[in-house]
């Protein structure tokens, strides 16, 4: 019988749910997802901390890219899932940018999270959040500057901005001017929105420092010339055939042995062999081709002993084993055809360069084709670097530095840095929250405080008195400096545009809308059901 009286009989409360679990899931992802933001929180700026990596096979990576650092955490929260996934949205957007989107949604659901408790309705904070995106995007454009592509100092200065805060900074004069050179160098002047960096080809050889990386004019690849029987290594006026059939001889397409009773049999097959691929190799030399690139093959060796000394007896020099996701971008370059099979081997399908060589570097060789006629908009860039970690992170450093190119391309409007657009906006949407009403222009408060984060932590790890800094910076702009940011390296507030920091406008706006997108995807979610 007491168990009937437990259940209260009033009708009030019968109608009322027990919202505590639903509160406990949005707390608990709001949480999770807060704690990964603080994870690379640090390495913002360019005074920012770098994460080392240790992946379970062992590997260690060292970097300072949100992207790759989130990338190779082990989330298994879903929502921090989602700020994951929200970095590599980024990272194909704009390419940099990566931690500022992380740390700025961070921000954001700090303060989702303040007015959550005092009560206010999740939808009614996931709306503001989304006009507050909008009018963030307005105010961003309002303040961008115009920058035309001829002006190459401009494009330099946003890419060695985003190369500051890298551990390959001390390189950015170097770097900065390369990745410009190599993105204009791949811009087609008929569809100048359309920037591909897989026409960018970065090609890694570790021995000496940073600084002998260089922006090559044609080919690298990282392979030497096979030596086997004393081939040239070595080819002026080089006529290049890129082949993807073997010179080796025939296989029979099914597995079977062939049995040779006595030696005459036996020499008739060595001769035959031997007649093929000197019919082959007599077909090539006939089109005056003196350079072969042959593709790995599965199913029987590209080349054999035989061949090869054939090769070299005919004066070609060969690259073999180029790998099959190459070869696209080799034709590209060379401005030539990919030959399927011996009988279309025809001049017409050749590339034509100046120089073929085989050039020592470091321990290794690589082997350099530079001077081709009619270069298709193609790029390599050698990078150099004293250890594996180095070379990996300039290579990173680099995809970054190519992306905001490549953002201003598409884009082209630049931005001051160092926190000064945050500032502003933090400023013109705590201006316009004054004139909405109710609930909303409390809202819009609170997420122009959250983007006070950047410049706060822009001057937490520089080492400077964040609260001091963030103060003065909200006061310049208030006197109407919109170009005010922190000046890291001397520690103080100036003007930031002068001082050369600059950054796409892509970068900023594409920042903000995904970050807003994503907060508010885990504000709406109230609960997590587990499928087995």
């Amino acid at each position: 019988m007491p168990a009937v009286q437990s259940r209260p009989i009033s009708s009030k409360t019968e109608s009322y749910v027990d919202n505590k679990r639903k509160d406990d899931i949005r707390m608990a992802n709001i949480n999770s997802a807060r704690s990964v933001a603080d994870a690379v929180r640090t390495s913002l700026g360019p005074k920012g901390m770098d994460k080392m990596i240790s992946t379970a096979s062992g590997e260690v990576i060292i970097t300072n890219d949100g992207a790759t650092i989130l990338n190779k955490m082990e989330v298994l929260q879903p929502a921090a899932k989602m700020l994951v996934e929200l970095s590599k949205s980024q990272d194909i957007v704009a390419g940099d940018g990566t931690t500022t989107v992380v740390v700025i949604a961070g921000a954001l659901l700090k303060q989702c999270q303040t007015l959550l408790h005092a009560g206010i309705h999740p939808t009614v904070i996931s709306d503001s959040l989304h006009k507050v995106s909008l009018k963030a995007v307005d105010v961003l454009t309002a303040m961008a500057v115009p920058v035309e592509l001829s002006d190459r100092e401009s494009l330099v200065k946003s890419a060695s901005t985003s190369l500051n805060s890298k551990v390959v900074s001390q390189y950015s004069t170097l770097l900065a001017p390369l990745a410009v050179d190599a993105v204009l160098s791949v811009v087609d002047p008929e569809k100048p929105d359309l920037v591909d960096l897989r026409d960018v080809k970065i090609v890694k050889k570790l021995g000496g420092t940073v600084d002998d990386t260089e922006l090559v004019k044609g080919l690298v690849f990282d392979k030497k010339v096979s030596h086997s029987a004393g081939g040239p290594t070595r080819v002026e006026n080089a006529k290049i055939a890129v082949i993807q059939f073997q010179i080796s001889p025939p296989k029979t397409d099914i597995e079977q042995s062939i049995v040779v009773s006595d030696y005459t049999q036996m020499d008739r097959i060595l001769k035959e062999e031997r007649n093929y691929i000197l019919s082959m190799i007599k077909k090539i030399k006939a089109t005056g081709c003196n350079v072969l690139l042959i593709q790995k093959s599965i199913l029987r060796d590209a080349v054999t002993d035989l061949s090869l000394h054939y090769l070299a007896k005919a004066k070609i020099l060969v690259i073999k084993d180029v790998e099959r996701d190459d070869i696209e971008f080799i034709t590209k370059t060379l401005n030539c055809l990919p030959i399927a099979n011996i009988e279309h081997f025809r001049a017409e399908k050749l590339g034509y360069a100046d120089m073929v060589e085989e050039v020592s570097i470091g321990d290794g060789k690589i082997v350099k084709i530079t001077g081709v006629k009619d270069v298709g908009r193609t790029t390599t860039v050698l990078v150099r670097g004293s250890n594996q970690l180095v070379l990996d992170e300039a290579e990173r450093s680099l995809h970054d530095a190519l992306c905001v190119v490549r953002c201003l391309v598409n884009k082209k409007f630049l931005i001051a840095g160092g926190g000064a657009p945050e500032i502003e906006l933090s400023r013109q949407l705590g201006a316009w929250a004054k004139v909405l009403q109710g609930m909303e222009s409390y809202c819009v408060k609170s997420f122009a405080e959250a983007l006070e984060v950047i410049p706060y932590t822009l001057a937490e790890n520089a080492g400077l008195n964040p609260i001091a800094i963030v103060t003065e910076l909200r006061n310049r702009h208030a006197q109407g400096e919109i170009n005010a940011g922190i000046n890291v390296r001397k520690g103080q507030i100036t003007n930031i545009l002068e001082e050369n920091v600059v950054q796409p406008l892509l970068v900023s706006t594409s920042a903000i809308t995904l970050a807003t997108e994503c907060v508010r995807m885990i504000l709406k979610i109230d609960d997590i059901v587990t499928v087995r």
